[in-house]
């Protein structure tokens, strides 16, 4: 007999673990297959997305640098129109002047040479000539070199076809201008001569290659004129110099030496003396290598899917996503206040360890959170307790001072008139202070927004800060922009209230200044608005800057609960803005105000019908 016979029956947990071991083999051999499937299709799609990446690249390359020696030789035949254009009118300048016309109609040729060399330096050309009326060339000059009968041949050449517009000269190449010398009139006078101007080609073809990277070279037969290749290259060039002016109008490429370009030729002989081409070359050597770096990247890119899709298919074998799905949902339940949300209890070891520790954490944190929040309940109420008592108590000594002033009966009516003011602001500050705190206990509550356009709100609040007593000695300056553009759905009261902490707090800082000024500047944008409120106070002290929105801050003022800029930032968060501080440094600070603008076509025709019309617009701010 077997063992497990002599065993009897097997229990039911024994079967339960034969079948666990049974589905774990099965699981595996199921694992190893999505593994090599995904490995087959990943290496699959690597591979032919690599060809078409490859080819696509060659195309658009191919295509890329074609349109460079296209637009490389337009740039040419314009930069020359441009050039022939500014030659022929300094051309015809010099025609036109008395001198010359008088120097040419002395018939001696000497006389002429030796006067020409004043006319050659007045143009500024390298190539100056002067013939007769028959075409034979009296006077010839040529920058940095003698002048030799293949000029004179040039010229006769020139004067037989108005439409050329090329020289060449042994070994160099000029764009020329060519004009007739008349006494009197071009049509009724007498033929004296004709002057010729030149620029050396060579002037020009650096300026077709910089813009777009591309060598370019001027061929006669199978002469190099002038050109921007190495000189070992040209050596090349000159031997392929007949295949290139049977080369057809498509750009084809070219092998010069080791190296690859695309080439594309222009031919100019129907304007030049002599046979005449334009060859513009595109290097492929930096296209070749940046497609082998694209194709390096595909294959590395590949690689790492292979290997992700192996994990990816590992990870999703051990049928472990739902569970943790499930777990991540509690987390974000949790993450939005939802402390109810159920905790998955199944899955494998691990999941239920986590979902144990999420719960352990989740009650911790709730515990933390509720510790926490009664002890900044607590700071903040000792505080506002704090800032609130020692603001009455400047207030109302101050009131009861002046109370016992007035009890006496020897004043003046001018000094009660003072008194009375004095009194008067301590019980507008008390109100001012109170009004805060209200506000600040009801932030966010009874919103009434409607459209209003907030250049108005912020020059209302402008002239109301004027006649403020701590804005007393303040140059206080405001731009709006265009104020029409400035509308947006807002809570009137609001926002006006936040402009009005904002430019408070920047008289009271600019106070402190030799020259107080505050400046308060709008920009409209597509979805938003900015107000920008700057003073040359000395600065927001560094030790609050990173508590500076944070209720009943305040530091090296006299008086105020340290709400202003608390509510004005609470105000700009509710109209889906905020506040920030964008500079503080002495003489110069900061302040920004945003307001998201929320003006759609139904909020427009809310709009009542008097108001926003009877506005008046003009130069940048807006009368009532």
């Amino acid at each position: 007999m077997s063992p497990d016979t002599k065993r009897g029956p097997r229990s039911e947990d024994e079967i339960a673990q034969i079948q666990t071991r049974a589905g774990e083999k099965q699981g595996f051999s199921t694992y190893a297959l999505l593994v090599i499937s995904m490995a087959l299709v990943i290496a699959f799609v690597t591979g032919v997305s690599l060809l078409l990446i490859r080819h696509h690249l060659r195309e658009q390359v191919s295509s890329n640098l074609s349109r460079d020696l296209d637009q490389s030789v337009i740039a040419f035949q314009n930069l020359q129109a441009e050039r022939l254009g500014a030659l022929a009118r300094e051309n015809a300048l010099i025609a036109e002047l008395p001198t010359l016309k008088a120097l040419m109609t002395s018939g001696d040729d000497l006389t002429i040479q030796d006067g020409a060399a004043e006319f050659w330096q007045l143009s500024g050309t390298d190539l100056f000539m002067l013939a007769d009326p028959s075409g034979r060339v009296v006077a010839a000059y040529v920058k940095g070199a003698p002048a030799d009968n293949t000029l004179r041949e040039g010229m006769k050449r020139l004067l037989a076809s108005p439409r050329m517009q090329y020289l060449i000269d042994g070994e160099s190449l000029y764009a020329c201008a060519l004009r007739p010398l008349y006494f009197g009139s071009d049509r009724d006078g007498t033929l004296l001569g004709y002057v010729l101007s030149g620029i050396s080609i060579e002037r020009t073809v650096p300026q077709i290659s910089q813009p777009t990277g591309v060598e370019a070279t001027f061929l006669s037969g199978h002469q190099i004129l002038a050109s921007t290749l190495a000189t070992k290259l040209q050596v090349g060039l000159v031997q392929q110099s007949g295949s290139l002016s049977v080369m057809p109008q498509a750009p084809v490429a070219v092998k010069l030496g080791d190296s690859r370009f695309l080439a594309t030729t222009k031919d100019l002989s129907a304007t030049a003396t002599d046979p005449l081409q334009l060859v513009v070359l595109k290097s492929l050597e930096p296209a070749e290598q940046w497609i082998n770096r694209i194709d390096r990247m595909v294959l590395v890119i590949g690689i790492l899917a292979l290997l992700s899709g192996m994990a990816l298919m590992a990870a999703i074998s051990r049928l472990v996503t739902r569970p943790l799905e499930e777990l991540s949902r509690s987390v974000r339940a949790f993450g939005l206040g939802d402390v109810k949300h159920q905790v998955p209890r199944h899955g494998t070891q691990e999941v239920r360890q986590l979902s144990i520790a999420f719960a352990s954490m989740r009650s911790e944190i709730q515990t933390a959170n509720q510790t926490i929040l009664e002890s900044e309940r607590l700071a903040t109420i000792g505080r506002m307790a704090s800032s609130v008592s020692h603001d009455l108590r400047h207030y109302l000594a101050a009131i009861f001072a002046n109370a016992e002033f007035l009890a006496s009966d020897r004043l003046s009516n001018k000094e009660r008139a003072e008194i009375f003011a004095d009194i008067r602001a301590a019980v507008n500050g008390t109100a001012d202070m109170i009004e805060s705190l209200l506000i600040f206990s009801r932030t966010g509550a009874n919103i009434q927004r409607q459209p209003k356009l907030m250049a108005t709100l912020v020059e209302q609040v402008v002239n109301l800060i004027r006649s403020h007593p701590d804005a007393e000695g303040v140059m206080l300056t405001a731009s709006y922009g265009n104020p029409a553009e400035t509308m947006a759905v807002v809570d009137c009261k609001q926002i006006e209230r936040a402009v009005f902490n904002l430019l408070l707090n920047a008289c009271q800082a600019a106070i402190l200044s030799a020259q107080a000024s505050v400046h308060v500047a709008m920009k409209t944008e597509e979805q938003r608005i900015l107000v920008c409120v700057t003073d040359n106070g000395p600065g927001v002290p560094e030790n609050i800057r990173m508590s500076l929105f944070e209720p009943f801050v305040s530091e090296g003022k006299q008086k105020g609960t340290g709400l202003g800029l608390t509510l004005a930032n609470c105000i700009a968060v509710e109209h889906g803005g905020d506040v920030v501080l964008l500079s503080s440094r002495p003489g110069e600070t900061i302040f920004q105000l945003t307001v998201a603008r929320v003006l759609s076509l139904q909020d427009t025709a809310l709009l009542p019908e008097a108001g926003i019309h009877d506005q008046v617009i003009s130069d940048g701010n807006i009368r009532i």
